[in-house]
């Protein structure tokens, strides 16, 4: 089976159609995904998605750009996302990471939220779910400042010393759709380098559709073709994406094992 290892059910789009997609990747084989958090306020109607479904796990965690005014003027303390980690379907934290692509300095508050989720991370035993956009530089130094050690670069975009510096430290490399863009060269190369025990597969609905599909609504069942083209790029069986991907995404997300199995 194929396994979307980062996905927002849960957003408006995707959870008005939620039969079909549902029935979609059943099709297509996608027998597991992550349905990753990206605020607080949310965050009981994700969990009341997940818990629905067996083949489905959640994180907890603010992305990086969220206003903290969607979660009633409050950052993320440490102890808020502590205490929703303990609940059984969540695996992850995050997603979290820094974004300066549409904000400007001072943003101490972006650092600091980024420096709480580490530090979840490492007090729960879960894996990150780190998000970073023209921020590379900073990410990978609070990563390791913060000895972050277990985790995924979740949609990656970056170079390939980027990546490897992330590897270094532990976290795997999660390719999306925009591998399949014609323009991607750069994360295309990436993505014939990565090794394939530190590779990921994911889809990020409902943004980011792969071809055949840009600039349609993204759903998990698509991440077929993602797994399509990097065996393309790679030369290589689209099984042993599937099978590698699938394999990496229980090794780190270890608490979705029994996910896994009850589906």
């Amino acid at each position: 089976m194929y396994v979307d290892s980062h996905c927002h059910l849960n957003m408006p789009d995707l959870q008005a159609q939620l039969p079909e997609v549902l029935a979609r990747m059943q099709a297509n084989e996608v027998g597991h995904a992550l349905v990753v958090s990206v605020n607080l306020r949310d965050w009981p109607g994700l969990i009341q998605l997940v818990e629905a479904h067996p083949h489905l796990s959640a994180s907890v965690g603010v992305h990086p750009d969220n206003d903290a005014e969607d979660d009633d003027g409050a950052e993320p303390s440490l102890d808020d996302l502590l205490q929703r980690a303990q609940h059984p379907k969540v695996v992850a934290i995050g997603e979290t990471g820094l974004d300066y692509y549409r904000l400007s300095e001072p943003l101490d508050w972006q650092r600091a939220r980024f420096r709480t989720h580490i530090r979840a991370a490492q007090d729960s035993g879960l894996p990150l779910i780190i998000h970073t956009r023209s921020a590379a530089a900073d990410t990978i130094r609070l990563m390791q400042e913060e000895k972050a050690r277990r985790g995924v670069m979740h949609c990656f975009t970056e170079s390939w010393e980027v990546a490897q510096a992330a590897m270094a430290l532990g976290f795997y490399i999660s390719f999306s759709g925009i591998v399949t863009f014609k323009n991607a060269r750069q994360l295309q190369e990436v993505a014939q380098k990565v090794p394939l025990e530190r590779m990921l597969i994911e889809t990020d609905s409902p943004y980011l559709a792969p071809v055949p599909y840009r600039g349609k609504l993204n759903d998990p069942s698509k991440v077929i073709h993602v797994a399509d083209k990097i065996a393309e790029l790679r030369g290589v069986p689209v099984a042993t994406i599937r099978q590698a991907s699938t394999e990496n995404f229980f090794t780190l997300f270890d608490k979705a094992v029994g996910q896994r199995a009850a589906r």
